[in-house]
């Protein structure tokens, strides 16, 4: 969802993601079912992990996760 690992770093370190309502650290464990949450700006993105892989291409990324 962020395309870059420093950006989403950054974003863990400054407070503005949480998994399943619980603040998340940049290397926080994800599991298929968890819930996803970003804050931007004065808006939040919520998505739900459907599936984990080591390695995909962009193309399959998206199945991996669904918008709420």
């Amino acid at each position: 969802m962020i395309k870059r690992r420093s950006v989403a770093k950054d974003a863990c370190d400054q407070g503005r993601v949480s998994i399943n309502g619980r603040i998340a650290k940049a290397g926080g464990e994800v599991k298929a079912g968890d819930i996803i949450t970003m804050q931007f700006g004065s808006g939040s993105v919520s998505a739900k992990v459907l599936m984990l892989s080591e390695s995909c291409g962009k193309e399959d990324a998206e199945a991996m996760y669904e918008i709420l």
